[in-house]
């Protein structure tokens, strides 16, 4: 595929706006381990070549198994792999990435707010919004890979 068009260079702003709530994320409490983990399972979804170029690499700079990478498309069928705040994550990740299919059901609110504080469950909402928006931004314009695999740093 031939990107369509880069965002950054017609209107860098665009970037900008998305980094300010990546910042806030960051800038919160949640393991970056965790935030990886949902950040590449939502680009799964949304089939974001670029954004799992990205993370996965940031995933393994982070220390988190390739075992555990390989097999998170079906976590739910490697539950010893997960902790109970990644699985809770991971299902209200999903949930929220596919929002139009049923919402976030009671069951997954139920089991994310036992593992998470309200101000944890706002971060991880607000960081699975941003990666469907870089998703979104990525994957609607094609954007190319770049060259080399990402050397997260």
């Amino acid at each position: 595929m031939t990107q369509r068009i880069s965002i950054h260079d017609v209107d860098p702003d665009a970037y900008t706006a998305v980094m300010g709530l990546e910042k806030y994320v960051h800038a919160g409490k949640l393991d970056e381990r965790l935030l990886a983990i949902v950040k590449v399972r939502a680009s799964q979804i949304n089939h974001c070549a670029w954004c799992l170029d990205m993370h996965t690499a940031e995933a393994r700079k982070l220390g988190i198994d390739q075992r555990q990478l390989d097999v998170l498309a079906a976590w739910r069928e490697a539950p010893a792999l997960f902790t109970r705040r990644e699985q809770a994550a991971l299902a209200f990740a999903e949930q929220v990435t596919l929002i139009s299919r049923e919402g976030v059901t009671d069951d997954v609110w139920r089991e994310l707010t036992a593992v998470f504080d309200d101000k944890e469950t706002v971060l991880l909402l607000m960081a699975i919004t941003a990666i469907n928006v870089w998703n979104r931004m990525n994957v609607a314009v094609h954007t190319d890979l770049p060259d080399q695999p990402f050397a997260a740093g």
